[in-house]
């Protein structure tokens, strides 16, 4: 059953060309204003059936938030027709549609009224939001003192606890901090599972590979392709974070060799999560090639945990090439003596043409390996330091004679 159906629909705003003018010069000279026309969506379709979770990647400008709006019904379409079957919530912009002046509880109540909801029907889920948000102790104070995580967190336990059958989430979520950010994930999750719909707009192409069935690339207004989100997402790295137009979707093949699997090793993972120094760790990786590959390059890369590179190689810089793939294979990647301090560092994995420089597949930031180091030091990484010196250490202990005690002879 098609839950969001987006027919031929185009968006095309008119941007002055002469902002310089006043209203009043412009009356006073009888002048008229000249304008130019953007065209933020060009000629589109796109459906989405019930229970489909769609991912939407595109650079800045593409087109991805006009989309949203348009199927959220902020926006008109210039030309062609939205159609969204069942109750529609969505968290499109920060604390849109809250009142500053207002407090938290009143604008929970006041944003609920916009999707249909009575106040019986808002009484018997505002524990659910306010618990959700994390903001029992700041839930009577008006919403103009929250930090922008504050607002992303009423924002959201109000959309997805409004029962909805279509879910709009924009990449407003990355305003939110990573505990919260995975609290959100696991709801859409929860979602997946009751067969709703969602459609999430993220510049972060590993959440839409991990929870995404399809995934669509913008550029400029226009669809470039609309396909499984390896493929989706391959395009969009490859392509247009390369700045490469591309005149003709079709011209895009699958790629020849993929990762199917990716998994972080190490010898005492059953009793513990985390890394001590000076151990080591395995990255084991599973690849697919659907035709003979002649020399692919594997590279890996650590982050420190801000996800900042701080070591990169691959298997041609070691000296162990890969040649000749096809089928499946497993290649290992042994990383030893791992000497760096408390953390979680992310990896980026890339499989990549020699050749030519094509992306074939990549993870990033999707594993990481964990460390636990005792040690007192701060930074990224664990030197052997000791300390000697000449100098006498002389330790001075002041006796208070009249406070000692007496001995029972005395």
């Amino acid at each position: 059953m098609e839950a969001v159906v987006v027919d031929n629909v185009s968006k095309t705003f008119r941007i002055a060309t002469d902002p310089s003018d006043s209203l009043k010069e412009r009356i006073l000279r009888f002048r008229r204003t000249n304008y130019e026309e953007f065209a933020a969506l060009r000629p589109l379709d796109l459906t989405i059936d019930q229970g489909e979770t769609v991912g939407v990647l595109g650079h800045n400008g593409s087109g991805k938030s006009t989309l949203l709006k348009c199927i959220a019904g902020i926006l008109t379409p210039t030309a062609g027709e939205v159609r969204v079957r069942g109750r529609l919530a969505s968290l499109l912009e920060l604390g849109a549609g809250f009142h500053h002046d207002l407090t938290g509880r009143e604008n929970v109540y006041m944003n609920a009224s916009f999707y249909g909801m009575s106040r019986r029907d808002v009484d018997a889920v505002f524990d659910d939001i306010v618990g959700f948000a994390e903001l029992a102790q700041f839930i009577d104070e008006p919403v103009k003192h929250y930090s922008s995580g504050m607002y992303v967190r009423l924002g959201f336990a109000v959309a997805v606890n409004l029962d909805p059958d279509v879910l709009l989430v924009d990449e407003v979520l990355a305003v939110g901090d990573e505990v919260f950010q995975a609290k959100c994930i696991s709801r859409i999750k929860q979602f997946q599972d009751e067969g709703r719909t969602i459609i999430f707009v993220t510049h972060d192409v590993e959440t839409v590979r991990q929870i995404c069935q399809r995934a669509i690339v913008l550029d400029h207004g226009q669809m470039v392709i609309d396909a499984h989100p390896s493929k989706s997402i391959r395009v969009f790295r490859e392509y247009l974070h390369a700045h490469s137009p591309i005149d003709d979707p079709s011209s895009i093949t699958e790629s020849p060799v993929l990762f199917t699997d990716v998994r972080v090793r190490h010898a005492n993972e059953r009793s513990r999560r985390h890394l001590l120094p000076g151990e080591s760790f395995t990255v084991e990786i599973d690849l697919h090639a659907a035709a003979p590959v002649e020399r692919p390059v594997l590279a890996i890369e650590v982050g420190d945990p801000n996800g900042t590179p701080i070591f990169r190689v691959d298997t041609e810089d070691l000296g162990t090439p890969l040649r000749h793939l096809d089928g499946d294979h497993t290649v290992h990647i042994h990383v030893r003596n791992v000497e760096l301090l408390d953390g979680e560092y992310p990896l980026n994995l890339t499989l990549s043409d020699r050749a030519t420089g094509r992306v074939f597949d990549w993870r990033e930031g999707s594993h990481q390996f964990e460390v636990a180091n005792p040690t007192r030091a701060t930074g990224l990484v664990a030197l052997d330091v000791s300390v000697e010196s000449d100098v006498e250490v002389k330790v001075d202990v002041d006796v208070d004679v009249e406070a000692a005690p007496r001995s029972p002879t005395e």
